[in-house]
């Protein structure tokens, strides 16, 4: 249910920390492989999340100013004149979208963290900057945008009631609001193009949901009652340009979720695309290709181990085949102009940063715009590998492992000999893990160590079934599908069986807690990012406006207003076998987190103090759940390192500066780790957890 990414490691401690450092960072396990400066592996990336105006004069992305993230605008032609829009010091900017008067950007931004999220409006004709919701202690979300009112967006506010958000109707240049709706039990609401609020979801108490119709009236109408085990495969991904017709993902009567359209006014329901073993189901960069304003599905994008392309729209064929000669990478596309004659489009590797093109479809021309992060083009990247692993009840668990270079000498992606790995585990549970170039897998691998990622039942994507066996799972099979991977590369020689670590943020912060409490003789040490150590408080601090969550984890993982529920979530919960890790633990958490609270965390470390067992704990006073200021990452992964080398023998660079406009802290266990000591009492850490508060 929780969100965000896990790591972990493990091997021998070395007699004396100085010593220790000394051997593991001139060690060659790795080979003679140059190591990769965290500085560059997650630090602030050089350009991302680059967008067209919808007039497709000017071209935007995410890019630092002085380490901080910030909107950089500049005309289509020479994206190299760009410039910053917006003035953000401390926290960055992560997410935004052009309005359709092309002279303006909005993003929205919370404090430290929370999750309140506000909107925010840049002008690009006078450079002003507007908090256009301004309301403290409140979530804003965007609704809806639309071409046809270009200076009006929807959002939804929970100002009236912390559970349920009213919607409005803003004006981005003035701020003002006229509201549209107010709502006591939706979670979800389809908007059209003509700001029609059409259909509505609600929760319903069996884990499903029920999709309603508005009536001409404004009455609703049921429309879709979905059982439990559909309900993260249906859903309304848009409209027709009619408005006539919805385009659905539906798994109801199969297994994986396809994608429909269904006529409103017949009835007749018409499949536009499958595919046998993943879900369709039009998330992030999977979403489907539907014309800007034509609105008719164009092309859907499926990944089992590697992403490929199903063309719906015979008139984009061409440009998808001609996309494919570009690059090697596998490749979607981030934006679209309103006229659709120009798209910036992404290619994925697995060993390159992500590479930017505009491409002109008159032209049939793809223009390489820029990398990623074009310092790591010169770095020893190391190649990801797509592999089915078995789980022991026959499942089949989409995986992916990645081998330091130069460990494998004959090319068979094995290792020359059984190496130190660290078992990293994805958030979610709902959420998968992808074939591409993966921070974390890069670093550990460059280090020495082979890193697999499993997407173990529970994970989404591969169909209601796959995601349904993990039901009531959490601690077990679930778990044990994570236990079967590490068998599995033991016995393909990939992992030494006495260097095996695990880490993980979210869910998988809370796999590393079970591994190092449920199956504490498999794993040497752990890593957890913000993960549930104790399922019962960890339901107890949903927060009210995590409706959908709430349900979810009540039909998902225990019910804690029955007896049997609240004995499932004790008996899952790592909290109450602390008493059975026997193997160094590192437990990282923000202090503001809304999905994971801070209590989660600190339970767990008191828990291992009480019984004299190694903890060590990061806390950043400025962070929610996960990080998100690259320097707080860079610090967390410095830490994470020396850590994992200590005890699985791999390599590290030395913390050193790495804590300098960070705002770590470490209440506990500072004299666990090599050198973070030093480094704590050399960085000015201090200075900055002051500042973050205010």
């Amino acid at each position: 249910m929780k969100k965000i990414y896990g790591f972990i490691v493990l091997f021998f401690i070395l007699s004396n920390a100085i010593s220790a450092q000394q051997n593991i960072t001139n060690s060659h396990a790795n080979g003679n492989v140059t190591l990769i400066p965290r500085n560059i592996l997650f630090s602030s990336e050089d350009k991302f999340s680059v967008m067209l105006s919808p007039d497709g004069s000017k071209i935007s992305y995410l890019a630092p100013v002085n380490g901080v993230t910030n909107i950089w605008v500049g005309p289509v032609g020479d994206p190299g004149s760009a410039k910053p829009v917006t003035n953000d010091t401390y926290r960055g900017i992560t997410r935004y979208n052009w309005a359709y008067t092309n002279e303006h950007i909005l993003y929205l931004q919370d404090k430290n963290g929370d999750w309140n999220w506000q909107v925010y409006s840049v002008n690009l004709s006078n450079e002003k900057i507007k908090n256009l919701t301004h309301l403290n202690g409140v979530q804003t979300t965007i609704q809806a945008l639309s071409f046809k009112y270009p200076e009006e967006i929807i959002i939804g506010l929970n100002n009236r009631s912390p559970e349920f958000r009213d919607l409005y109707r803003l004006n981005i240049e003035t701020g003002s609001m006229t509201p549209l709706l107010k709502n006591d039990g939706f979670h979800k609401f389809y908007i059209d193009e003509d700001y029609h609020i059409r259909f509505a979801a609600r929760q319903t108490p069996g884990g499903g949901k029920e999709i309603f119709e508005r009536t001409e009236k404004g009455d609703w109408k049921s429309f879709a009652k979905i059982g439990w085990e559909d309900e993260l495969t249906v859903d309304i991904l848009g409209f027709d340009a009619t408005g006539k017709v919805i385009y659905m993902k539906d798994s109801r009567s199969r297994d994986t979720a396809a994608l429909y359209a269904y006529n409103l006014e017949t009835g007749e329901k018409t499949i536009i695309a499958e595919d046998e073993k993943v879900d369709l189901d039009g998330r992030g960069f999977y979403r489907p290709l539907i014309h800007p304003t034509k609105k008719n599905v164009q092309a859907v994008a499926a990944e089992y181990g590697r992403m490929h392309w199903k063309i719906i729209d015979p008139s984009i064929k061409d440009d998808i085949e001609y996309l494919r000669t570009v690059n090697d990478g596998d490749f979607f596309i981030e934006s679209r102009t309103l006229d659709d004659k120009a798209w910036t489009v992404v290619y994925m590797s697995d060993d390159d940063p992500l590479a930017y093109y505009y491409y002109n479809r008159d032209a049939r021309n793809a223009r390489f715009l820029f990398t990623l992060n074009e310092k790591l083009e010169s770095e020893p990247l190391a190649k990801m590998i797509p592999v089915i692993i078995k789980s022991r009840d026959g499942l089949d668990l989409v995986s992916y492992y990645t081998l330091p270079s130069k460990s494998d000498s004959n090319g068979d992606d094995i290792p020359d000999r059984p190496l130190p790995m660290v078992l990293l585990v994805h958030g979610g549970p709902e959420g998968r893990d992808y074939w591409g170039l993966n921070s974390i897998h890069q670093l550990l691998a460059n280090r020495g160590y082979a890193v697999l990622s499993i997407n173990f039942r529970g994970s989404t994507g591969f169909g209601k079934n796959f995601t349904n066996a993990g039901k009531f799972e959490y601690g077990r099979k679930m778990q044990y599908d994570l236990i079967d991977g590490v068998d599995w590369a033991v016995k393909k020689g990939i992992a030494d069986p006495d260097r095996i670590g695990i880490m993980g943020g979210s869910y998988g912060g809370y796999a590393t807690l079970a591994a190092l409490t449920f199956t504490p003789e498999i794993f040497a040490c752990g890593v957890d990012i913000c993960g549930m150590s104790n399922l019962t408080s960890s339901e107890e601090n949903i927060p009210p406006y995590d409706h959908w969550d709430r349900v979810r984890w009540t039909n998902f993982v225990g019910n804690i207003s029955t007896k049997e529920g609240r004995e499932l979530l004790s008996e899952r919960s790592p909290l109450n076998y602390a008493n059975r890790v026997r193997r160094p633990l590192l437990i990282a958490q923000g202090a503001n987190d809304p999905i994971v609270n801070q209590s989660e965390s600190a339970q767990m470390v008191l828990a291992m103090q009480e019984r004299n067992l190694s903890v060590t704990y990061v806390l950043f006073p400025d962070e929610g759940h996960g990080f998100v200021r690259p320097k707080n990452n860079i610090a967390f992964y410095a830490v994470a390192e020396a850590f994992f080398a200590k005890h699985l023998g791999g390599r590290f660079e030395p913390i050193d500066k790495d804590f300098q406009g960070s705002a770590i802290t470490v209440p506990v266990g500072a004299e666990e780790v090599p050198g973070l000591e030093a480094a704590l009492n050399g960085s000015d850490y201090h200075n900055l957890s002051e500042k973050s508060s205010k």
